[in-house]
């Protein structure tokens, strides 16, 4: 693992006036950048072929006049792979410019958590230590027992598809065969179905046939869907800007056909069960309010996630992460119930890209998105030399 020390050391040799942004072209790279040019630092983008127009043409910088005319890519740098960021020369790159690196879920996903984590020698905005996390499947220490450790509620495991017959409906969740981004869940109300559902997607290809290794089966939680996405300062008690713990935004999202089908009258679903999803892959996010009373757990979440954190992987959160929840009834009341974690930029955070998170902006009294926050946080650092407090 490469250490924050390491870090700390390469980003006192960057040049305080020139520090730039840089990040892979997917995901939520628009937020960053937008981020960026909203405080005043430059930004470039690592693109790969085929995937890089939105970045290289239709959202470039145009300046007229030394001015901004349109656009928020700045320098849109074309790789065969993404994996490619990885190479020595473009990393040397990164440094050479004085370039904070900010990670999306595509970095860790096409780049590899391991070569981050040991090869990849840029400085990094969050939590260098904490993307192995996110492989659900494959960790033996995974965000499930980070909540377990911090004390929030998540849906209960079953140890085997026979339990459902016995505890109720799972929700089962398992790596896509052919999508690295996505898992192939799939609800089992019974242990019957659980088997005709997974032999569906086992001759379709969908799910790989080591499945037994991968699986995950857990109580499915019965409510809306509300994702809550936060940021940690680290600096700000140091600089007297109040609690480090700050609320962005909440919101929910929207998954490829099953919304479609949730739309229709239950008989009418009924006769196209053959056509019902047999994936459900994210593909766009909605933004949401909650009463106010709910902001109280909300906050609880937070700081337990936080605390937990620090404690098992010290520095701990640095900026962006969201905890996505289905709120419960449980006697009556609401109770947040935490199903996935990002221990990064949250997906549905680039809904609120260019009007701001509806609480960051009732927090700082300005338009604030996620990306920039992420600037904004930098551009304080290098104004009071705590760089080396936000990077890993």
């Amino acid at each position: 693992m490469i250490s924050q020390k390491e870090m700390q050391k390469i980003i006192r040799k960057y040049d305080p006036e020139g520090v730039a942004i840089g990040c892979l072209g997917s995901h939520s790279a628009l937020d960053i950048c937008e981020g960026a040019v909203s405080e005043e630092l430059e930004n470039s983008v690592f693109c790969e072929k085929g995937r890089e127009e939105p970045y290289s043409r239709y959202f470039r910088s145009v300046f007229e006049n030394g001015k901004r005319i349109r656009g928020v890519v700045d320098y849109p740098i074309l790789l065969k792979k993404f994996k490619d960021t990885l190479n020595p020369s473009y990393q040397n790159f990164l440094r050479t410019h004085s370039i904070i690196w900010i990670p999306n879920r595509s970095f860790w996903v096409y780049c590899g958590e391991k070569e981050i984590q040991e090869k990849f020698r840029v400085p990094m905005f969050g939590s260098r230590q904490t993307l192995h996390l996110e492989d659900r499947e494959k960790e033996l220490f995974n965000y499930y027992d980070v909540l377990r450790k911090a004390g929030i509620r998540a849906p209960e495991k079953y140890s085997s598809p026979e339990d459902i017959d016995r505890l109720g409906p799972a929700m089962v969740k398992i790596p896509h065969a052919s999508c690295p981004l996505e898992r192939a869940f799939f609800l089992a109300p019974t242990t019957e179905m659980f088997y005709e559902e997974l032999n569906k997607r086992l001759a379709k290809g969908i799910v790989p046939q080591n499945w037994k290794e991968l699986i995950r089966i857990e109580r499915f939680a019965i409510g809306p869907v509300c994702n809550v996405n936060f940021f940690y300062s680290p600096i700000n008690k140091e600089l007297h800007s109040g609690e480090p713990l700050e609320l962005m935004s909440t919101e929910w999202r929207f998954e490829s056909n099953l919304d479609g089908m949730n739309r229709l009258p239950a008989h009418q679903q009924l006769a196209l069960r053959e056509i019902q999803p047999e994936t459900y892959i994210v593909v766009g996010h909605a933004a949401m309010t909650v009463r106010e009373s709910l902001l109280p757990p909300i906050f609880e979440m937070g700081e337990k996630f936080v605390k937990a954190m620090k404690e098992l992987y010290p520095p701990g959160m640095i900026g962006p992460f969201g905890l996505q929840c289905i709120i419960e009834e449980i006697k009556g009341q609401p109770v947040f119930t935490c199903y996935d974690v990002a221990f990064r930029i949250p997906g549905g955070d680039n809904i609120t890209t260019f009007s701001g998170h509806p609480y960051l902006n009732t927090l700082w009294g300005k338009r604030m998105s996620t990306g920039r926050r992420i600037a904004f946080e930098i551009r304080r650092a290098i104004k009071h030399d705590l760089l080396e407090k936000i990077v890993t």
